[in-house]
Formats: structure tokens, sequence, C-alpha cells
């Protein structure tokens, strides 16, 4: 593939994300919220690896924190952090196996990276982040981040199933 139409697929999928972000965007559990973003990131880490996934996840997290979100920095390191440790990791996986086999392992792995990073990530920023104590927040971290991030993963990892084969075979 050439240099441009790569170029032109990654905006193109960047600009999709941020469009999921806008108009995909469902509240879960208390303030948290899902949106999509994360399938487009992973198609184009599946695409192009997981170096891409990481620039495109940074590239969605700035715009959404420059436009639309309220959480400012925190916000969009934190999503940084959660979209790098799905994408990445299942993009990684399917990189070293591309096979239906291998995005299945590397999206499974992506679910869980993502569940293990963002507990931890909660635990240490969320108190900044939330103003609340940290023995608050480590109260909330099995009944409410650990769900949410169960499945937020988990529909993200389903949906990239539904739609990584036709996307993928034009690549």
């Amino acid at each position: 593939m050439n240099k441009t139409k790569k170029l032109v697929t990654i905006s193109m999928l960047c600009a999709l994300a941020y469009v999921a972000v806008l108009v995909g965007r469902i509240p879960l559990i208390l303030f948290l919220k899902y949106d999509p973003k994360d399938i487009l990131i992973t198609i184009g880490g599946f695409i192009f690896g997981p170096a891409t996934a990481s620039v495109m996840s940074m590239i969605v997290s700035i715009l959404e924190m420059c436009t639309i979100s309220t959480t400012g920095p925190i916000g969009c390191v934190m999503n940084v952090i959660s979209t790098c440790s799905f994408a990445c990791m299942a993009s990684f996986i399917y990189q070293k196996r591309r096979t239906l086999s291998g995005a299945v392992i590397g999206l499974c792995l992506g679910c869980v990276s993502m569940t293990a990073v963002m507990l931890l990530w909660n635990y240490l920023v969320a108190p900044v982040y939330m103003g609340y104590p940290r023995e608050e927040v480590a109260k909330l971290l099995l009944p409410a981040f650990l769900p949410f991030n169960l499945i937020k993963s988990g529909l993200n990892a389903i949906v990239t199933m539904l739609l990584y084969k036709p996307v993928v075979k034009k690549f």
C-alpha cells in the first residue's frame, strides 16, 4: 500500500472514530459512558499494526478533549491508556497471527488487558479526577469500574469481530 493511501485510510478511520464518540456515547454505569471509537482504532491496528492504533488513539483523544470532553487532559490520558490497552494488544496479537483465531485471541486479550489496566489507572487517577478520597474510589472498583470495562471491551471486541473481516479484506 502506498503512503498516500495509508495516510488517507488512517485519517478516515480517525474521523470515523471521532464521529463515533460524537454520536455513539451511551451512559452505562454512574458517570461512565460507552463510546465505540475503540472499534475503529482496533480495525486500524489490525490493518497497520499496534503503533498505528496508538497514534490513532492519541489523535482521536486529543480531538475529543479539545471539542466535546469535559474531563480535560486527565480524561484524555485515561482515554489513550484505555484505548491503547485494548487496541494495541489486540492488533499486536493479530499482527503476529493474521488468522481468525489470532483476531479472537487478540481481542480477548485486549479485553483482559483493558480491564486490568483501567482498574489500576482508575484506582490511581480517579481520586484526583473525581475529587474523591482513594478509599471511596476503591469501593467503586468492583461494582462500577470492573463491569463497565468488561462491558465496554466486550462490546468493542464483538463489533470489531463483525466488522474486521469485510474491512481488512480490502487491504
